[in-house]
């Protein structure tokens, strides 16, 4: 059986806010499909999530 991946991308440590753009971006080189299915919101079972402490996900973020 495969695992599934998470999609919450907030609690993601590859998103992360960019002050260029003034927004939160994925880190992670996504392909063409891949990046129209992130901005659409489509992007369930993401597999570059990377979960971990949220604490360390919220310093990094401030």
């Amino acid at each position: 059986m495969k695992k599934r991946e998470a999609s919450n991308c907030e609690y993601c440590m590859n998103y992360e806010y960019d002050e260029d753009y003034e927004c939160y971006i994925c880190t992670q080189n996504l392909d063409e499909d891949e990046m129209v299915r992130f901005v659409k919101g489509d992007f369930h079972e993401c597999p570059y999530y990377r979960g971990g402490d949220e604490y360390k996900i919220i310093r990094k973020q401030m």
